[in-house]
């Protein structure tokens, strides 16, 4: 590379933001909208068509939504992990110090993005299903709550999770390098609540449990789900990151700031 193409890509790196918080405010914005939509949905065809599992209005308002939410899921977080693997920093001796510090920021605001998805399966909807349990004996295990919580928002957060790992892996030098222990708990724990609904579901056909919460059935939910607590570790390894990155002058800076 001549002296020239490397002033001016030099000049174009510090052009870009530090900190580009813009694709976050959007992602917040579409999942919180959507969701909002989803819970209007829920209000209006919940009781007119969600019910009887057996009446036409159900797999009209409801099982369509299943038939067409699972593919979509499975589409959209395989071609999300292949995007970033495709548009992954090949060389990551080459990143400036700035581009690294950029990645690091970005990786933050996917963390943020998918705090919000965590929060709405792992806690609203599934508060939510609690609800539902408690006012409507079900006649089928794909009721309309089951199908927002289990089948629409339990994939959506492990989606975004796909998503945050491989930014990280692809994208900044220390996780580059190895297995970053917190992330694989911060991402594969939550997601494995998906697995344990099949045995939730399956100890809902053997035994009554509609309004038993505290069934060891339940336990998997509470522990996988608390495994999102290991966003602390990464977060710690990310400011790890910028330590190095800024030094010891860099860090007295902020601090003084």
């Amino acid at each position: 590379m001549s002296v020239t193409t490397q002033t001016a890509a030099g000049a174009i790196d510090r052009a870009e933001p530090l900190v580009d918080l813009k694709g976050m405010w959007i992602g917040l914005a579409v999942l919180n909208g959507f969701y909002l939509v989803v819970r209007i949905y829920e209000q209006i065809y919940g009781w007119r068509a969600g019910l009887d599992s057996f009446a036409p209005e159900f797999q009209t308002y409801w099982m369509s939504i299943l038939w067409t939410e699972i593919p979509l899921e499975l589409i959209s977080g395989i071609g999300l992990a292949g995007w970033l693997w495709k548009t992954r920093v090949r060389d990551m001796s080459a990143l400036t110090p700035r581009q690294e510090l950029r990645a690091v920021a970005d990786n933050a605001a996917w963390l943020v993005v998918y705090a919000a998805a965590i929060y709405w399966g792992a806690s609203f909807f599934t508060e939510q299903d609690g609800t539902w349990h408690m006012t409507v004996i079900r006649d089928t295990d794909f009721t309309p709550s089951h199908i927002i919580e289990f089948y629409m928002s339990y994939p959506i957060y492990s989606i975004l999770a796909v998503g945050c790992f491989f930014h990280a892996k692809t994208r900044i030098p220390y996780f580059s390098k190895g297995y970053s222990l917190a992330y694989l708990i911060v991402s594969i724990g939550p997601f494995m609540i998906i697995p344990n609904v099949g045995l939730n579901e399956w100890g809902h056909t053997f035994w009554f449990m509609e309004e038993l919460f505290v069934a060891p059935l339940h336990w998997g939910f509470v522990f996988f789900g608390w495994m999102a607590l290991g966003v602390f570790g990464v977060v710690l390894q990310l400011l790890i990151n910028i330590h190095r990155v800024i030094g010891k002058e860099g860090v007295e800076l902020l601090t003084e700031a």
